[in-house]
C-alpha cells in the first residue's frame, strides 16, 4: 500500500475507513497508481471488508426473504449483488452473495461480502430473523482476506498467478471459480481474489510476481467514482432507497417473493418518482481544494443535497458523487459548501 496516501477517517468509531477525498500531495505517485489501475493491473488489499458465511438447508431460502435480489435460482459458482433494508425500504447496507457448492447440486454455503460499516447491521439482521430456519451463521472477516485486481491486465495477471489451476476465469460479474487456495470472482473492473487469511501473504507475492502493482485504496476510489458506483457509508446510507442510488437494475428483483422493505421499493418503482437521484458532479478544479464529505449543495438558495465521494482524477479532474434532489437536473449548476464554489451536475457514469 502507498504510505503517502491520505490517512482515512472512521465512521462512528467503527474500524472502517471512509475515504472522503483523494487529495494526495504526491501527484506523481497518484498518477502512477492511476496508470496501473486503468492501463495495467493494480492490486488493492480490501481484507478489512466485512465477511460472513451462511450454511444449512434453508440458507438460500432464508436470505432470499431478507435481501432485494433473487437468490432461489443461484447455482454454485454464481453470485448476486443485493441490498438489505429496514421495513421502510431504507438501506441498512449492500452486499455481494456468492453461492458455493458442488456443480449440479443446490448451494451448500453462501459467502457474504459487505462494507465493514454495514457488517454489524447484516449480522444483526440474520441473527434476528433466522429463528425457525435451518441456518448457521459464521464469521469470516478475520479468517478471510480479499484482494482486488483492477485494470485491463487483471485477467492476464490472474492467469499467470494461478496457471497451475487451469480453471476458466469467470466472465459475468459476481461469478466465481475456485483456483487452488483462492476463489476468483469477476467484478466490473477486473477480478477479486478471496482466500484464507493464512494464505494471503503468499498469494500477494504471487500476484505481484505475475505483474500486479500494489496501489492505495485512495487511488482505487478514483476509478470507482469515475464509473459512478456508490459506496455504502460514503455516498449512500440508511436514509437511502435503492432506486435513489440507481441500484434497481443491479440489486433489485421485481419478480421475486417478499422481502423486508419490498412494499416501499415496489411502490416507488411502479407508481412514484424518487425525490433524489445519484448524480455526478464536476467540481471546481485545483487549486480549489476538494470539498469535504457532507458539504452542502445548493441550487440557488435551496439545499438540494450533500457531497459523498470527491476525488481528483488524472483524466477528468475534480469530480464527485452526490444524492441530489430531482430539481437539480443534469446540467444544473450548484454551489458547494460554505465558500460557494460552483459545480455542475452530470449523468453517470462520467464521460
Amino acid at each position: 500500500m502507498n504510505p503517502t496516501a491520505p490517512r482515512p477517517r472512521y465512521l462512528n468509531g467503527a474500524a472502517v475507513p471512509i475515504l472522503e477525498a483523494v487529495a494526495s500531495t504526491d501527484t506523481t505517485s497518484i498518477a502512477g497508481e492511476y496508470e496501473a489501475l486503468t492501463e495495467r493491473c493494480a492490486l488493492v488489499d480490501r481484507s478489512e471488508r466485512g465477511k460472513l458465511a451462511l450454511t444449512g438447508a434453508n440458507a438460500v431460502e432464508f436470505l432470499n426473504g431478507q435481501v432485494t435480489n433473487e437468490l432461489l435460482c443461484l447455482k454454485p459458482g454464481e453470485g448476486r449483488y443485493a441490498a438489505f433494508l429496514n421495513h421502510k425500504g431504507k438501506m441498512l447496507g449492500d452486499l455481494r452473495i456468492l453461492a458455493v457448492g458442488d456443480a449440479g447440486r443446490p448451494p451448500g454455503e453462501l459467502l457474504l461480502d459487505t462494507e465493514r460499516v454495514a457488517l454489524q447491521a447484516l449480522f444483526d439482521m440474520i441473527r434476528r430473523f433466522q429463528i425457525g430456519y435451518d441456518v448457521e451463521l459464521h464469521k469470516r472477516t478475520l479468517e478471510s482476506s480479499l484482494l482486488s485486481l483492477i485494470g485491463l491486465g487483471a485477467r492476464s495477471v490472474a492467469e499467470r498467478a494461478f496457471s497451475s489451476h487451469p480453471e476458466v476465469l469467470p466472465e459475468r460479474e459476481h461469478d466465481h471459480v475456485l483456483a487452488g487456495p483462492a476463489r476468483l470472482i469477476a467484478t466490473d473492473v477486473g477480478l477479486d481474489v478471496l482466500c484464507d487469511d493464512d494464505a494471503k501473504e503468499d498469494i500477494l507475492a504471487t500476484l505481484e510476481t505475475a505483474g500486479a502493482a500494489a496501489v492505495s485504496e485512495a487511488a482505487a476510489e478514483i476509478v470507482r467514482v469515475e464509473t459512478g458506483r456508490p459506496r455504502y457509508g460514503v455516498d449512500v446510507d440508511d436514509t437511502t432507497i435503492p432506486q435513489e442510488a440507481g441500484l434497481n437494475e443491479r440489486a433489485v428483483s421485481f419478480t421475486k417473493g417478499c422481502y423486508v422493505g419490498q412494499e416501499t421499493v415496489a411502490r416507488l418503482h411502479y407508481k412514484g418518482k424518487p425525490n433524489r437521484h445519484l448524480r455526478g458532479l464536476r467540481l471546481p478544479q485545483p487549486p480549489v481544494p476538494l470539498p469535504d464529505r457532507g458539504a452542502e449543495l445548493r441550487l440557488g438558495d435551496r439545499p438540494v443535497g450533500r457531497i459523498g465521494s470527491a476525488v481528483l482524477s488524472p483524466r477528468l479532474g475534480a469530480i464527485g458523487l452526490a444524492l441530489v434532489r430531482r430539481e437539480a437536473e443534469p446540467g444544473a449548476t450548484v454551489s458547494v459548501g460554505e465558500n460557494g464554489a460552483m459545480a455542475t451536475v452530470v449523468e453517470l457514469p462520467f464521460q
